[in-house]
């Protein structure tokens, strides 16, 4: 009896519980799916692998649809070059303050002149991520008339000024030089691309002569007109970017041969006809300063690296600065930046130049406008190039060549024309149909309202 009423009670209300909580009359027609079989592997057979192999095949998938996505490159350029920049006046700060003091000046002075130039330079960036590609073609003549003019005037005996035994700097009065070199770099670039850009359009990059002239013969005057005053490294420099050029110009391989042949030939003309670059050549690897003391620099920036270990000395801890290791805020501040740093920061350092190179590189091959593509590429070969050749001689890998670190050394007429090559390759990474799509998303109101059309307008009583 109690049983009976049990189940009279439990059975029709708790099936009208269970249908009303799966959706009405309607669920009583779908059907009722079995359980799957709990699936368990033998003892000694295969097991599904946990965090191990599957795992890092995740990740990697992760990663590989991170640099795909559309605003890669633009990130990459526009949060590397930040950071080099910034982090760059932390040494410039760190590793000038002793040498100012020993030339009887503020320790923040060469920190301020530097923090003046970035600021300067960063109204150059958003000028240049501002200006239309028309505008820059445009400009790529007067530049260069401007850089082949000012390269003139240094060898004016008045004008021009000598520093370090190199004559390539005028002065603009007071604690203020200038460094005509340093703009021919860019000048190069815009001219270059512009070129070689009109000839595609032309279909005339299939002949040889047309790859080659007026692009080779103009970069040999810049080279003629640097080697003037002495400066090897930058024309080491300029050579790389014009490799460049022809390298994503499609040049062929015997013709790409022959000039680097023509300019390795007259590299080692100038080497072997200077003692001091001799001298440069032979202290590559020295481990010992020498008879008299021709590889001191070298020497003392393996020392500061040494000194750094894995995690350095700590920010402001150098003992290299202090007299011992010749231009510790220029040419070898990659080498302070060891000491105190330790390898993890100058691993970082180079984590961001190899960010900023792939980015680079990304935005010349995606791009459809072939000047675009030129002048990216030639603006990676350049910054690139000119970090590899000041690492390398930091480490004892290549010859002294005088060259500043891109974005992180002291010197306003290298930091200027640097920050305006950064602010193309922004705007050319921001310029690509995907990230212009994207962008376009994240402006105010614009995705609510295609968020908005997408949803079709649901009945009133449907929740």
């Amino acid at each position: 009896m109690h049983a009976e009423h049990a189940q009279y009670v439990e059975g029709p209300w708790l099936r009208a519980l269970g249908t009303a909580l799966r959706g009405g009359p309607a669920a009583r027609s779908r059907p009722v799916r079995a359980p799957r079989p709990a699936v368990r592997s033998a003892p000694g057979g295969p097991r599904r692998p946990r965090g191990g192999q599957g795992g890092l095949r995740g990740l990697h998938a992760r990663a590989r649809r991170a640099w795909d996505r559309p605003l890669t490159a633009y990130y990459l350029v526009l949060g590397g070059s930040l950071l080099i920049t910034v982090l760059g006046l932390v040494m410039v700060y760190s590793a000038s303050q002793i040498k100012a003091l020993q030339n009887g000046l503020a320790p923040s002075y060469f920190f301020r002149k530097q923090l003046l130039a970035a600021a300067i330079g960063t109204v150059l960036l958003l000028a240049a991520a501002r200006t239309p590609v028309r505008l820059l073609r445009a400009l790529a003549y007067p530049l260069l008339a401007v850089s082949v003019l000012l390269l003139c005037m240094v060898q004016v005996p008045g004008i021009g000024e000598t520093i370090n035994g190199n004559t390539n700097w005028i002065s603009l009065g007071g604690p203020f030089q200038l460094q005509p070199s340093e703009f021919a770099k860019l000048a190069l670039v815009l001219w270059g691309a512009d070129l070689l850009a009109r000839k595609q359009s032309k279909k005339l990059l299939t002949q040889w002569k047309h790859l080659l002239v007026p692009l080779v013969p103009v970069t040999f005057l810049l080279l003629g007109l640097i080697m003037l005053g002495g400066d090897m490294g930058t024309t080491v420099v300029l050579t790389t970017v014009l490799l460049g050029l022809l390298w994503v110009a499609g040049a062929p391989t015997r013709l790409f041969s022959g000039v680097f042949g023509v300019t390795a030939v007259l590299a080692v003309l100038f080497i072997k006809t200077s003692a001091n670059r001799m001298s440069r050549l032979e202290c590559i690897g020295a481990t010992d300063p020498g008879a008299h003391d021709q590889c001191w620099q070298a020497v003392h920036g393996i020392y500061a690296l040494a000194n750094g270990g894995w995690f350095g000395a700590g920010l402001g801890a150098s003992v290299e600065k202090w007299g011992e290791l010749p231009e510790p805020h220029t040419d070898f501040i990659f080498a302070i930046t060891g000491e105190e740093l330790g390898l993890a920061g100058t691993l970082s350092v180079l984590a961001l130049f190899a960010a900023l190179g792939y980015a680079g590189i990304r935005v010349a091959g995606r791009t459809e406008d072939p000047f675009v593509r030129y002048a990216a590429g030639g603006v990676t070969t350049w910054i690139t190039a000119q970090a590899v050749v000041n690492i390398g001689a930091v480490l004892g890998l290549l010859p002294i060549a005088g060259v500043p670190l891109p974005l992180f050394s002291y010197g306003g007429s290298a930091l200027l024309p640097t920050m305006f090559a950064i602010g193309l390759l922004i705007a050319f990474a921001r310029d690509e149909p995907g990230a212009r799509a994207a962008l376009a998303m994240r402006q105010p109101g614009v995705r609510w309202k295609t968020m908005r059309r997408r949803v079709k307008k649901r009945p009133s009583g449907e929740r």
